[in-house]
């Protein structure tokens, strides 16, 4: 095996030094330039096919891999492989967890396959790399074993997380984590399925990687060793964009985007798209097919900080009442199911067709030393595109990106919603924009919707939760510590203010991700969150908190039927009630599960207020803040 490329220069775990003595060779790789040479180094005919033996079956492909003038693009030959499985992870170890343990789903210990695990590495040509999850300081310096053969997932993990030479390692780098790569036991002991095995023991985080798809362990993998690690120190790893808001006028706001996958995080982050004639449709009739547009000529600048997971330790917060919050990534994991032709983000397709270095592109067809184009998505089926292409994007790539941490204006929840009609009620009765105070924006990110028609998951049929914080599918601990650590975010953040999108569907309207990028140039534009008696009114469903009388935009006022969906004909108030109680049955079975020992007193009484039927003005009182609503 060719040495790529780096001696070893810093201190191996016992575990890992014993693979790497046993195994027939390993690259250490100390850049991405290395692991994208190492993603495509076998190729033949430009085609890289990552296979494994497996007993009984012989050799089974995992993904084809090819080398293209903007990157390295992959793609896994079944349509399953292509989004992540909500149900992947399980705890091996015997710390405090809500989560599924390895013995209950599987009937038998983890310590035996960790073992075959092990064995089966000491036989595979490998690569690995040290990284340091999170950021220095605030983060945990970790190692990746993989076999040497799917180079284009080590490439995705490294554009992520990042990647240090050994040679630039300073004494004090110490591994707490290990991520080991194992494909083929996805095979042999999982029935083909997605798995990812989190082994938190005292003195090592173990991350063992059944699968390819990046989603569930270098993407959420690394997410959940964070949260674990902000349990331990007691801070939040939030699952948001943030961005920085511009307006024409010199008003800067910042705003952070919450939401389950597919909540439109990574849409915060884009500019609004527009109509050929340059236009933005608000909205498209789905009963008769009238459609509302918005002109805008000249929208905000917008300064991206983070696209999917932000770090907020204590050390960060600046103490002026606003929640303060810095990237925890080194890329951006962006999903292009929306990019269905040249044109629709001219952005995001400039920025991916010339990129300042490497990309990973999954789920995209391309070919060997073609162009990726990022609409230009596989067929899971004939006819049927893969709904979550994806494109990894380095950090330093984004124009206009921010370095360092911000200071959080406004929180946003965002929440994918089905059509609603008088025929069909459903709970799509979210208006365009709703105001809530921040006892029932901690409610909000307790049940977290995955909402309608997720395209990152492979589970999408209901309305389901994604868990506390939108980020429960990584966490590795107990749902009542993050309830509480969120809350005593919001309590030491007053001047932080809340707000909930939704996306999609408006009622009977289709709207896409329109209703943020309009929500978010109203408020930068009106320089204040504060609103006098008159401009807000309280939504007919209360867990909406407050729907505001009138949107304006540049001089152009936005219809109040997408502002409150009962108004809508194709609804009605007799429809939207049925989508409220919908609503209402959905928060009190998830919230039920946090009555519990170990809650914070002050929650239990939300929660409790909650389950009486409270009305906005009660949560108003529950955590103190600037008041929304202010006198003349």
């Amino acid at each position: 095996m060719r040495e790529v490329y780096h001696p070893l220069k810093f201190k191996l775990p016992p575990k890992v030094n014993e693979i790497l003595e046993a195994c027939p060779g390993f690259v250490v790789a100390g850049s991405v330039q290395d692991l994208v040479e190492l993603a495509t180094r076998d190729a033949v005919h430009g085609w890289q096919e990552v296979s494994y033996d497996v007993p009984g079956r012989g050799p089974v492909t995992e993904a084809r891999v090819c080398r293209t003038r903007n990157g390295v693009a992959a793609n896994y030959l079944e349509p399953y492989m292509r989004r992540r499985d909500p149900e992947c992870m399980v705890i091996a170890d015997d710390r405090p967890t809500n989560k599924q343990h390895f013995r209950e789903r599987f009937g038998e210990d983890f310590d035996p396959l960790r073992e075959e695990t092990f064995e089966w590495l000491k036989t595979q040509e490998l690569a690995l790399y040290p990284f340091i999850a999170g950021q220095r300081g605030s983060g945990l310096d970790t190692l990746v074993i993989a076999p040497a053969n799917a180079g284009f997932f080590a490439l995705g993990l490294a554009l992520l997380q990042g990647i240090i030479s050994p040679e630039n390692l300073t004494d004090d780098f110490n591994p707490a984590a290990v991520i080991y790569v194992a494909p083929p036991f996805r095979h042999t002991r999982f029935d083909g399925r997605q798995v990812v095995v989190h082994n938190r023991q005292p003195d090592m985080y173990e991350l063992f990687s059944y699968n390819l798809y990046p989603g569930p362990s270098a993407k959420k993998g690394v997410y959940g060793m964070l949260i674990s690690l902000g349990e331990e120190k007691e801070w939040v790893t939030m699952h948001c964009s943030t961005v920085q808001v511009i307006t024409p006028y010199d008003n800067k706001i910042t705003i952070s985007h919450e939401g389950a996958s597919g909540g439109g995080k990574s849409e915060m982050l884009e500019l609004m798209h527009r109509e050929d004639d340059g236009r933005l449709l608000l909205g498209e009739n789905l009963e008769d097919g009238e459609r509302r547009y918005l002109v805008l000529p000249r929208a905000c600048e917008l300064r991206p900080v983070t696209d999917d997971m932000a770090l907020c330790p204590p050390s960060l917060q600046s103490g002026d009442g606003r929640l303060t919050v810095t990237d925890a990534e080194d890329a951006w994991f962006v999903r292009v199911n929306h990019i269905e032709h040249y044109g629709t983000d001219p952005h995001l397709e400039e920025m991916t067709i010339h990129p300042k270095g490497p990309q990973l592109f999954l789920n995209i067809r391309a070919v060997p030393d073609s162009t990726a184009l990022i609409w230009d998505h596989v067929e899971d089926e004939p006819g049927v595109p893969c709904p979550n292409p994806r494109v990894v994007i380095p950090r330093e790539s984004v124009p206009g990106v921010l370095t360092g941490s911000a200071r959080v204006d406004i929180r946003s929840f965002g929440v994918r919603t089905p059509p609603c009609t008088s025929a069909d009620p459903t709970y799509g009765i979210l208006g365009m924009l709703h105001v809530l105070p921040p006892a029932l924006a901690w409610l909000w990110r307790l049940v977290a919707p995955r909402g309608h028609a997720n395209p990152s998951i492979t589970d999408t049929k209901g309305l389901t939760s994604e868990g506390v914080g939108s980020y429960w599918p990584f966490a590795t601990g107990l749902r009542v510590d993050q309830a509480n650590l969120l809350l005593k975010q919001m309590v030491d953040s007053p001047r932080t203010r809340y707000v909930l999108i939704p996306n999609q569907h408006v009622g009977a309207w289709k709207v896409g991700f329109m209703p943020q990028w309009v929500a978010r140039e109203y408020l930068a534009r009106r320089g204040g969150f504060h609103f006098y008696p008159g401009q807000l009114k309280e939504a007919r469903c209360p867990l909406l908190g407050y729907s505001l009388r009138n949107l304006m935009v540049e001089g152009q006022t936005i219809g109040s039927w997408f502002l409150h969906v009962e108004k809508q004909r194709e609804v009605g108030e007799a429809a939207y009630d049925a989508g409220a109680t919908q609503l209402r049955e959905f928060f009190h079975e998830h919230l039920g599960q946090f009555l519990v020992d170990g809650l914070d007193p002050q929650g239990r009484r939300i929660i409790e207020a909650c389950m009486d039927g409270a009305h906005v003005d009660d949560y108003i009182e529950m955590i103190e803040s600037d008041p929304i609503i202010v006198d003349e």
